[in-house]
């Protein structure tokens, strides 16, 4: 750790303290927070991100210069950015390490929100810290303040409540020092971890306080790994041994706990078949024999067809979430019941299951301790049939792989081919938004625990570029890659500047098929007829379907400083993509891609998914995708 400035020194007196602002005191805490789990000891604030204005910039602004050798600073472009950056390191770090965001008032401190939201549905931890208007209000209103008549004490920062795990207004100094442990606490907590939010006024940050020393001694929050209850495992183990058709469904806990080879073990012994939600998919090297792909309306024939037949439904770490369970339709076999592994009560009894609460890696070991004494596996004809159904399935990825080198403009799905050639264990795939999270679930070959990294909790629109700096600040030495769409890209490309001023060789490879791809095909499914989904001119009917806009996008990554690559042909995209992956600079590789009405495309939906149809329409694709509406609404259970 860097040498103390002389002016901040404290005494080794046993009521020693020291006089900082609340910002320096917070600074100096932050750096000596430390997470340990399994013997492994890292910071749990690895640095700070910030855009700085009135108010924030002469306290957090101030007190990041004082103390620059303690806490690194990253300069953002856009505060919601700065946060999917932040959990993009995080989630690269197994929720071991995380990283700090500081905003002004007003629009810099709404701007978190959207990051905030989607930490938290994601149970991944983020800290904020906010500037907000004056404690001691000598001028009201400030620059950006809302005036709330019925509450003198609320601000704009109240809107980060609801999607805040943990939320705290500092108005005095001294309430600092629980505030900040409370925050801690909860970050580092497995089940509680989400967005975390301080809320600083811009006065009390510059307050200068007489801290005690023992406020910036080295802490070690030690992140629990909970065993389970016995009786709880007795009953697990007597309802997987009772099984003759059980299924294993491993959601994004598996990661989160570092679980992938208690499962791998326990699924080897068992030759139960593992199907993985978006966030557990690489639980399972795509090639282990018991994984049998993703679950739901996003994932396999194989792996829907096995929980349409299950008798046991074994979720580990899982939220089931309506993707996994095809809103309610896709676990339909009569008597089917539920283990639900999870670290979370709230989780653990889902779906009227059978509780296990216990950290996934813990509770894996234990269900795999005690069926070996049973010597308890499924029946081969059971393994052969999921075997042979995978092979098939694997035909239909290799069909809608299959591009010859040859000068043609490649459709989505032969775009993840060529990329899926050229990869290695060592590289990550980020993505959130549009159709390809749906034809990376059903046809990514992951072939690492971390390979695959697709945000579908909030799945939200650029969260791609600024999380694929963040994973790659975690993991310096690997490929990383931001797999976008062109709606995706205008939503948030800011952080490209990032990437070039500090040099994060980010490799970003952009899909242009001119509009929402996904929402088009849901539009037209659901009787909406696209409308409003493409990206063009209108025409004289007041539509979207007059020529494409004009836009480079190409043009504008360059525009920001990134080296970009042109791919017009499946030959070009497979020599830029080759060329990418060796660049030691932020790259880009941008594709317009063929639709997959001219040639082949992934396979469709395995699974329904519920978006409400109108029930009275006049126009004939809306009367005909109610009607088909009413029919996948029948066959809703719930599990009781």
């Amino acid at each position: 750790m860097a040498k103390v400035p002389e002016a901040t020194k404290v005494s080794k007196t046993p009521d020693a303290t020291t006089r900082l602002t609340v910002a320096q005191a917070l600074v100096r805490f932050l750096a000596a927070q430390y997470t340990e789990r399994d013997g492994e000891r890292q910071r749990l604030i690895g640095a700070t991100w910030g855009i700085f204005g009135h108010g924030n910039v002469a306290g957090l602004g101030q007190a990041l210069v004082e103390y620059a050798d303690e806490m690194p600073y990253h300069q953002g472009r856009n505060e919601q950015s700065m946060v999917h950056a932040a959990v993009g390191y995080a989630r690269q770090s197994n929720r071991l390490s995380t990283h700090a965001v500081t905003t002004s008032i007003g629009p810099g401190a709404t701007n978190l929100v959207t990051g905030a939201a989607l930490a938290t549905i994601n149970h991944l931890p983020v800290l904020l810290l906010p500037g907000d208007t004056f404690a001691t209000r000598p001028a009201d209103p400030v620059l950006q303040q809302l005036e709330v008549p019925y509450a003198g004490d609320a601000s704009v920062n109240d809107c980060l409540r609801p999607v805040s795990r943990y939320f705290d207004r500092i108005t005095r100094p001294e309430a600092l020092i629980p505030a900040a442990l409370q925050a801690m606490r909860v970050l580092t907590d497995p089940v509680e971890t989400g967005a975390v939010t301080l809320a600083l006024p811009q006065d009390v940050q510059a307050e200068a306080y007489d801290w005690p020393e023992e406020f910036f001694a080295e802490r070690t929050w030690t992140v629990r790994r909970p065993a389970a209850d016995q009786g709880e495992l007795t009953a697990a183990v007597r309802a997987i041994r009772e099984a003759r058709r059980p299924l294993i469904v491993a959601g994004g806990g598996v990661h989160h706990s570092r679980a992938e080879e208690a499962l791998a073990e326990l699924a080897t012994a068992t030759r139960i078949p593992v199907a993985s939600t978006q966030a557990g998919k690489g639980s399972l090297r795509f090639d282990h024999p018991q994984d049998v792909g993703g679950i739901g309306h996003t994932g396999t024939a194989t792996a829907c067809e096995l929980a349409r037949t299950a008798d046991l439904v074994i979720g580990v770490g899982t939220r089931y979430t309506d993707f996994t369970t095809a809103s309610g339709t896709l676990f339909s076999a009569k008597g089917v019941r539920f283990l639900n592994l999870n670290i979370a009560p709230y989780d653990g009894h889902k779906l009227s299951g059978i509780p296990l609460i216990a950290d996934a890696r813990a509770g894996l070991e234990a269900l795999t301790e005690a069926l070996l004494l049973h010597k308890h596996r499924t029946e081969p004809a059971y393994a052969t049939e999921y075997s042979d159904d995978k092979e098939r399935w694997e035909y239909r990825v290799d069909a809608a792989y299959e591009a010859e080198d040859i000068d043609i403009r490649p459709t989505q799905p032969q775009v993840l081919g060529v990329l899926d050639e050229l990869v290695t264990e060592d590289d990550i795939l980020i993505n959130a938004a549009g159709s390809l999270p749906g034809d990376l679930h059903k046809l990514w070959r992951a072939r690492s625990r971390d390979q695959y990294h697709v945000e579908y909790g909030y799945s939200c629109m650029g969260y791609e570029i600024p999380a694929a700096i963040g994973v790659r600040m975690a993991a310096p030495d690997r490929p990383v890659w931001a797999l976008v769409g062109d709606g995706t890209y205008l939503m948030m490309p800011t952080e490209i500047v990032t990437a070039v001023q500090e040099n994060i060789a980010i490799k970003v490879l952009i899909l242009q098929n001119h509009g929402y791809a996904s929402i088009g095909g849901l539009s037209e499914s659901v009787g909406g007829e696209r409308y409003g989904t493409a990206y063009r001119f209108r025409s004289e009917d007041g539509t979207y379907t007059g020529a494409k806009l004009p836009v480079d996008l190409a043009a504008n990554a360059a525009s920001l400083g990134m080296r970009v690559l042109r791919a017009k042909t499946v030959r070009d995209l497979r020599a830029a993509l080759t060329e990418a992956r060796a660049a030691d600079t932020p790259t880009c590789v941008y594709v317009e891609t063929e639709t997959a009405d001219t040639v082949s495309g992934a396979p469709p939906a395995q699974a329904w998914w519920d978006v409400p149809v109108a029930e009275t329409a006049t126009r004939s694709s809306a009367v005909k995708a109610r009607e088909e509406y009413d029919r996948h609404v029948a066959a809703r259970r719930r599990h009781l």
